[in-house]
Formats: structure tokens, sequence, C-alpha cells
């Protein structure tokens, strides 16, 4: 059920949205990880992605925190070893 009142509007900057996408150009990183970090609709960041593509957000530039881009691809890992985890007590 969706609720009453103003509608959530944020409004984010070419700089956090190009180091978004960066974050999200990772290997092993995906979308739903860095949108979770970054606690963003994971659709946006695709459009971001997107947008990037077309050369409308210039990426190159954006710096990457390198603590952020470590705990995701730290978290991402600790996925895969909990599925197979997973599928070796299934």
């Amino acid at each position: 059920m969706a609720k009453s009142g103003p509608r959530k509007t944020n409004r984010y900057s070419d700089g956090f949205k190009a180091t978004a996408v960066r974050l999200s150009d990772l290997p092993d990183v995906l979308i739903q990880d860095v949108a979770d970090a970054l606690d963003i609709h994971p659709f946006m960041l695709s459009r971001w992605r997107k947008l990037a593509r077309e050369g409308l957000i210039v990426t190159k530039d954006a710096k990457l925190d390198l603590e952020t881009a470590s705990e995701l691809k730290r978290l991402r890992d600790l996925e895969k070893k909990y599925k197979l985890l997973q599928e070796e007590h299934a």
C-alpha cells in the first residue's frame, strides 16, 4: 500500500551519478549491490548507466571511494561462498 503524503524526490549531482556508475562497472559487482549500498533504486542506477553509455554522464573523471568498492567486492564474495555452502547442504 502506498504511503500518504508528499512523494519523496531526490536530486543527485552528476558526480554522484558518475561514481555510482563506475562502482557498478567493477568486476563481480551487481547493480543491486551498488544500489543497496547507495540507498537508491536499482532502476535509477540502470538509467544512469544508460545515460553514461550515451555520453550524457561522464564517468572517466569520477573518483571511486576505494573503501566502498572493496566492501562491495567483499560482500559479493561472501554471497558466493554462502550460495556454495547452501548447495553443498541441499
